[in-house]
């Protein structure tokens, strides 16, 4: 098993006494080390649903611990804590966790220095369950099939996820079926199909929304729920351990298919060019190479431009960010107000305008948008985000 040992945290910290008589103490806990114990990636590390032990001090104190992600708070995930050992507590990394420090807080609002980032490994990929197949262990008389289209889905993408199921058996009411979150085991969109004979297949589709607003990038499951004329409840799926009918839902994907690397230092966001700074990422590739909208949304702008080349701007759906693709091959078969999807083809890497070699010149821009009042940022850990998972 792999452990990590972690610096000291501050061991104490000072609280008012009732009354206001002088003060007194609340220990501050202290993690010393942390150990992959169940559920364990190669070589002993964690990874999503492994089972942890946090060792050091004071570690009853604390009533929940936050693995705090790489890109930003959005990635952070909680969890609460029971504690029965000042030296020593278990827990299960949520599904969604990614590399980054953890720290845990007390009840009295006391939180622990963050540790040193600790290497947290994605979950195995969803087991494929495309096809109708029995679900196992029902004790209710019911038999029950399900299957879920695919185990990867991106937001703005055009294909939605599929579940699908087939009762055969006599239910009480209609059954209900619930997207399940896997990094809190919350359900958080929930469909009550109309009932169908016994033996006929129904479904229901999923298209990343929640409302208006997209969902957050993580692991979710289908959970179907139904009572039997018996009184007997049945659930298809647990999705706590994300072993069906589950799928990887992202909000990119990266926007080159095929071979490519992120060239020197003269590519990087900020690097110098006559007159001013760079202020996109360049990605080396053939060209020719497929181009697609790694966000869908709708086309901005379309025109060739003597520096930046063919080039298009994708208003990406859902955010206030403008996706911007520069030097392609060919200009966009899209037009100004077209609606694009995630993964669909934009074009293809070129050389054209301004350009040493083929590559994708990549800019992202903030709020209100692409030279019309926003500014742009460093797209470079996002693109490495996407490559590493698209």
């Amino acid at each position: 098993m792999l452990a990590a040992s972690l610096g000291a945290l501050a061991p104490t910290a000072a609280a008012q006494a009732p009354g206001g008589g002088g003060g007194y103490y609340v220990a501050t806990p202290k993690v010393t080390k942390v150990t992959c114990v169940r559920r364990c990636a190669s070589r002993g590390r964690p990874q999503g649903g492994s089972t942890i032990k946090l060792t050091g001090k004071s570690l009853s104190m604390a009533i929940k611990v936050t693995f705090a992600g790489s890109y930003g708070a959005d990635d952070d995930q909680t969890v609460k804590l029971r504690p029965r050992s000042d030296t020593s507590l278990t827990l299960r990394v949520p599904v969604g966790a990614v590399t980054g420090p953890i720290a845990l807080l007390t009840a009295q609002g006391t939180k622990s220095k963050p540790t040193r980032p600790i290497a947290i490994l994605p979950p195995p990929p969803p087991a494929p369950n495309a096809v109708l197949s029995p679900v196992p262990g029902l004790r209710s008389g019911l038999g029950v099939e399900t299957g879920t289209s695919r185990t990867r889905a991106y937001l703005g993408a055009r294909r939605a996820v599929t579940f699908s199921y087939r009762i055969n058996g006599v239910l009480a009411d209609a059954p209900t079926v619930e997207l399940v979150r896997s990094s809190d085991g919350a359900a958080v969109k929930t469909w009550t199909p109309d009932a169908v004979p016994s033996g006929d297949v129904n479904s229901v589709s999923w298209n990343g929304l929640l409302g208006r607003r997209a969902a957050k990038p993580g692991r979710y499951a289908f959970r179907l729920t139904a009572d039997t004329t018996a009184g007997a409840e049945v659930r298809t799926a647990d999705a706590s351990d994300g072993a069906r009918d589950s799928f990887d839902l992202y909000d990119n994907m990266f926007p080159i298919r095929g071979r490519h690397d992120y060239g020197g230092a003269e590519g990087r966001f900020g690097a110098g060019r006559a007159g001013h700074s760079h202020q996109g990422q360049d990605v080396m590739a053939r060209c020719g190479t497929p181009l697609v909208a790694a966000r869908g949304g709708v086309v901005k702008f379309k025109q060739y431009h003597a520096a930046a080349g063919n080039y298009v701007v994708i208003d990406a759906a859902g955010t206030d960010v403008d996706y911007v693709y520069m030097h392609m091959a060919e200009p966009t078969p899209f037009r100004t107000g077209d609606k694009v999807y995630t993964g669909q083809r934009i074009g293809a890497v070129g050389a054209t305008g301004d350009a040493q070699g083929c590559h994708l010149h990549f800019e992202l821009w903030t709020g209100p948008g692409w030279y019309d009042g926003g500014k742009p940022f460093d797209p470079l850990s996002s693109l490495k985000a996407w490559d590493g998972w698209s």
